[in-house]
């Protein structure tokens, strides 16, 4: 019988701790097991949504880095496009500057021809004058004379 109660008692033995366990220990180890597996679900939930998020910076940064691209392709048109334009437009000035340098010059150089044609009509009068007042041994006077002067000099 010994057996039977020492069997009796180590089963009522087990039993009470079993059921101490599952009353006060089993429950705490649950909750932190569950805790624990909350976490990790929490975890791997927001590394997935972080995954995602930078797959989403990604495609981001891709289409800026595209369009950041594509500005400065059109900033540059855009520079040699203007530095054209104020070559064009530099040349252009100095084209109308040289012609209006030019201009000038041949009207300079017209206005030189008229005046020294008229000195030389000037002085080739008053040698016709002289010379022919030489070879008239008289002398021609100027005044009295100026009309046929005038048609001598506009011939000339």
């Amino acid at each position: 019988m010994n057996i039977n109660l020492t069997l009796i008692i180590e089963g009522l033995a087990f039993f009470a701790t079993a059921w101490l366990v599952m009353k006060y220990g089993w429950p705490p180890m649950m909750a932190a097991i569950e805790e624990r597996q909350k976490k990790i679900a929490e975890g791997l939930t927001a590394a997935e949504q972080a995954r995602l998020e930078l797959k989403e910076a990604d495609a981001r940064v891709e289409v800026e880095i595209h369009q950041a691209r594509q500005q400065a392709a059109e900033i540059i048109e855009h520079a040699h496009r203007h530095a054209g334009q104020i070559r064009d437009k530099a040349l252009e000035d100095a084209q109308a500057e040289r012609n209006r340098q030019k201009a000038a010059a041949t009207a300079e150089i017209v206005s030189a021809t008229e005046r020294a044609r008229s000195e030389l009509r000037a002085q080739l009068a008053t040698l016709i004058v002289d010379g022919a007042s030489h070879i008239l041994q008289r002398e021609v006077d100027a005044n009295a004379h100026r009309k046929l002067l005038d048609e001598l000099v506009a011939e000339l």
